[in-house]
């Protein structure tokens, strides 16, 4: 699925599996969790939707936080998520030294995040393997 990540201060990650269904108004919007539902058009599903997507960043197998997120980590998780969508991610991979750069500097800000910590931590695993992998010179 292709994403539509949040810009700070939105307060919904949408996932699509393909960037046309914006060509056309979704039919519906079907709740299935809490914050969550999956996006209808045309009688299928083409996506889902998660409402504060910051306030539910857990590493695995942990319950979310009930504070609300701190405006770092809404900040950071913007920042993860522009890493790993396209275009960022493609010059990424391609070794492009603006997006080596970003996540260098997206790795030392989880690092140095103080407050909100458990949600920092659990971002930096996001990016883990993206630093591991080419933020390393």
């Amino acid at each position: 699925m292709h994403g539509a990540v949040p810009r700070p201060g939105d307060g919904v990650l949408i996932c699509l599996r393909d960037p046309d269904v914006l060509d056309e108004p979704l039919d519906a919007r079907i709740g299935i969790a809490p914050d969550v539902s999956l996006l209808v058009q045309r009688g299928a599903v083409v996506g889902w939707s998660l409402t504060d997507p910051a306030r539910h960043l857990t590493t695995a197998h942990a319950a979310p936080d009930p504070a609300p997120p701190s405006p770092a980590t809404r900040r950071l998780l913007t920042a993860c998520l522009d890493l790993l969508t396209e275009p960022v991610v493609d010059a990424l991979v391609d070794g492009d030294p603006s997006a080596l750069a970003r996540l260098r500097a997206a790795d030392l800000a989880l690092r140095a995040q103080r407050e909100d910590r458990h949600r920092a931590v659990a971002l930096r695993e996001l990016i883990a393997t993206y630093v591991n992998d080419y933020g390393r010179s």
